[in-house]
């Protein structure tokens, strides 16, 4: 059984605000006390997207991955944040837990990376938490680089420092991903 995607509507933002959380609880608990965790809600986590949504829709991309019609992932991406008009920002790529590993996340930088590409950016950039181990491999098995620059933000009560990773959309030779 494959992965499917496809553009997100409004009725898929609760969906995607529970996998969310969901994703974020198995992805940083090793590194994250469960009190950080706990807040938002999956709720909460639905109708944040759902404001996001209203304010980004017409700038940003929002792309499900569904697999026997259950959302089991998402990507958004969209301007970048500091306003370099030749570069892209992925947002985030979140899945559920289980589908850690069948190429799922792939899928979703693959299809990011080219909608990037038809957009006109040339560069891409995301932020990922320093301490998620697993995220950091995954993106530099891509291509991707840490550019250097550093942030830190809150995960609940928790500072969670994270690093600004880069990589070319344009490709010599064979393509990351």
């Amino acid at each position: 059984m494959t992965v499917t995607l496809r553009p997100a509507t409004g009725d898929d933002l609760v969906g995607v605000g529970a996998l969310h959380q969901r994703s974020r609880v198995a992805a940083y608990s090793s590194f994250l006390p469960a009190e950080a965790l706990a807040d938002p809600t999956s709720e909460a986590m639905g109708q944040y997207w759902t404001e996001r949504w209203s304010w980004e829709r017409d700038t940003h991309r929002l792309t499900v991955a569904e697999r026997a019609g259950t959302l089991v992932g998402f990507s958004y991406l969209g301007p970048d944040d500091e306003d370099d008009p030749a570069t892209g920002l992925l947002n985030a790529i979140h899945l559920e837990p289980a589908e850690q590993g069948r190429g799922t996340g792939r899928t979703l930088m693959v299809d990011a990376l080219d909608a990037m590409r038809a957009g006109g950016w040339r560069r891409a950039v995301l932020w990922v938490l320093r301490d998620n181990a697993h995220a950091r491999a995954f993106y530099e098995r891509g291509g991707w680089t840490p550019t250097g620059a550093e942030r830190e933000e809150y995960i609940g009560s928790a500072p969670t420092p994270q690093l600004r990773y880069t990589r070319p959309l344009t490709v010599q030779g064979r393509a990351p991903y």
